[in-house]
């Protein structure tokens, strides 16, 4: 599983949008499968804008084909029924640090067999 911070920097949208597609298309060219996108919460502690974005973003990736599993990180866990999906078909996803730790800042991506633009 490969990391990809999008909140380095402290993007706009809009940017971490594009960084988004972008680290999408190098991962399916490079045979990268699953992603863990870190987004950040925001620091009120009451979630900011860039998450949100982020995944719904992701979730048109699925309806596109480019990405097969999008797992919120609050459900990247052997607790939830996307999480032990994702487990089962990628068994290292377990030996992350985020796994089964709730946590709202990141977003797990598993991309189709074939993307890229």
């Amino acid at each position: 599983m490969r990391t990809v911070n999008l909140k380095a920097g402290f993007p706009s949208v809009d940017e971490a949008r594009r960084r988004l597609l972008a680290e999408i298309a190098a991962a399916g060219t490079g045979g990268g499968r699953v992603l863990k996108i870190i987004h950040g919460w925001g620091s009120s502690g009451e979630g900011g804008k860039l998450g949100p974005a982020i995944r719904r973003s992701l979730r048109l990736r699925v309806k596109e084909g480019r990405a097969r599993l999008v797992v919120p990180g609050e459900r990247f866990s052997a607790d939830t029924e996307e999480g032990r999906e994702l487990a089962q078909r990628h068994p290292s996803v377990r030996r992350d640090p985020d796994f089964n730790r709730s946590n709202p800042g990141i977003t797990v991506v598993e991309l189709a067999a074939a993307t890229g633009t």
